[in-house]
């Protein structure tokens, strides 16, 4: 039996070749506009995810936490007499954003709660 024309010589050649092309082209489109990602990628932003919705429900404890204190007028004329940049220093070692199970506060939410803080009257 003898194989098809294609699949002699440079013919063969030229068809592996443009298989090949064609795969590249594919993985540019993919990677590039179609939405591909690699896994290790996937899975940081899944922690960025987590991490943010973690900021986002733990935030608003930590302001409510902070405002229920003891004389909560007067940290809070305290806090934002502190420079902007070490609002969340602030918060972390008030201990308004360590929660229960942790032994250290959480420098995200501490900075989330000194930002919602800074804004509230």
């Amino acid at each position: 039996m003898q194989l098809p024309t294609i699949l002699q010589g440079d013919s063969l050649t030229r068809l592996m070749q443009g298989a090949a092309g064609g795969a590249v082209i594919a993985m540019i489109l993919g990677f590039g506009w179609g939405g591909w990602t690699l896994g290790s990628k996937a899975e940081s932003m899944a922690d960025e995810r987590a991490t943010a919705a973690v900021v986002k429900a733990l935030a608003p404890i930590c302001v409510d936490r902070f405002k229920t204190a003891s004389n909560a007028q007067a940290t809070l004329v305290a806090l934002k007499a502190v420079d902007s940049w070490n609002r969340d220093s602030f918060v972390a070692k008030g201990g308004w954003a360590t929660f229960p199970g942790n032994a250290e506060p959480n420098r995200s939410v501490a900075e989330a709660c000194a930002k919602m803080l800074s804004g509230a009257k």
